[in-house]
């Protein structure tokens, strides 16, 4: 949705197979010349050689763990904007998000991506973006926000759905599950792992999904049932797929998993997946980029959010951070028609409702989950 988008990844090719997903979107990196490295913890925030106003100097980004892109696409930005292009990772979308609002007096840099729809109405009441309307190339007008489209930019798009290891349940001989009802079923007791709601944006995707299946009196009781039949909660996606999930190239022992629908067309072996995202159960996730409110270069800020919309970037995304681009004007690898399937009507809630409820429902999750 971004991981993340999803999301965002450390790519783990083979020639054999592709065990990664996305996220933005969640939840995303690179393979082989792709991956931008983030900043060591000690470079300088938001540091600037250029005086307010100026396009060049050094722009620090923030942004999630799984953000990458390739590097020459990097250097190429560099060598026209005259910028020097730092990226600092602040963990997961959840925990990015966090830390944005935490530092929004004292910003750690001068551009944000990976805020996605899921969160992003607590940084835009908190005043953590400054005002900057990138012009949206054709096609991206579907994806920003109704309220604080003026300060964040959509740059991709994934849908997070649960994923199960195909191979597995054929091996096993039982039919793997289609729905978030098949989940409570204890014929998969002990065999799913999410990523957590108030820790990643994809858990917090999943949540929503409950929300809107569910409704607000119900999906309590759906998460008591879930975690009674032994579903496991991970604090990011990169714990729930690498560590877990059985086909994350690990020692995982879980067959079921909370990822992307983009996921698929990652672990392709012998001209098949190995896995399959249940379109039942997705819920769509959008991530922006924003520049920072007291941000050291603001000029050079602006330039990186629009770089990001550029039809170059946007080609880019999913070969390198596994999503979707927000923009019509570029086409997705072939692979992504025949395995990375888009469910037809994914799970909604307003974020109007998101931005109203969101403490409130994450505060009883934690409970659910504590007992």
């Amino acid at each position: 949705m971004k991981t993340a988008r999803a999301r965002a990844l450390t790519a783990r090719t083979t020639a054999a197979a592709l065990l990664l997903a996305v996220t933005g979107c969640s939840t995303m990196g690179g393979g082989g010349d792709s991956a931008t490295e983030p900043s060591p913890s000690g470079t300088s925030e938001g540091s600037s050689d250029s005086t307010e106003g100026e396009v060049g100097g050094t722009v620090v980004l923030v942004t999630h763990s799984s953000f990458a892109l390739p590097r020459k696409l990097v250097r190429s930005f560099e060598s026209e904007t005259g910028i020097d292009l730092e990226t600092r990772s602040a963990g997961d979308g959840g925990t990015l998000t966090a830390r944005l609002s935490l530092t929004k007096d004292n910003p750690t840099g001068d551009v944000a991506f990976g805020v996605d729809n899921t969160f992003a109405s607590r940084p835009l009441d908190e005043g953590v973006f400054a005002t900057y309307a990138a012009d949206l190339p054709a096609g991206a007008d579907e994806y920003a926000l109704d309220e604080g489209g003026d300060k964040l930019t959509p740059v991709d798009v994934g849908n997070v759905c649960v994923n199960v290891d195909t191979t597995w349940f054929e091996r096993e001989g039982i039919d793997p599950p289609q729905t978030l009802d098949d989940l409570v079923d204890p014929a998969y007791e002990d065999l799913f792992v999410t990523s957590g709601a108030s820790t990643s944006s994809p858990g917090m995707a999943f949540l929503l999904s409950t929300i809107a299946e569910y409704g607000e009196d119900g999906w309590q009781d759906y998460w008591t049932d879930l975690l009674a039949n032994g579903a496991k909660v991970v604090d990011g996606w990169e714990d729930a797929y690498y560590g877990d999930f059985t086909q994350g190239g690990g020692e995982g022992e879980r067959p079921i998993v909370l990822s992307y629908d983009s996921s698929p067309a990652f672990t392709v072996a012998d001209g098949r997946s190995t896995t399959a995202a249940l379109l039942d159960t997705c819920f769509r996730q959008v991530e922006y980029a924003g520049v920072l409110e007291g941000a050291a270069n603001p000029a050079g800020a602006e330039a990186v959010v629009d770089w990001l919309v550029s039809d170059e970037v946007q080609a880019a995304l999913p070969t390198s951070m596994y999503v979707f681009p927000v923009s019509d004007a570029v086409d997705v690898p072939a692979d992504w028609a025949r395995y990375a399937e888009q469910p037809a009507e994914p799970y909604e809630v307003a974020p109007a409702d998101i931005a109203a409820n969101r403490e409130q429902w994450l505060t009883e999750w934690t409970d659910v989950i504590s007992r």
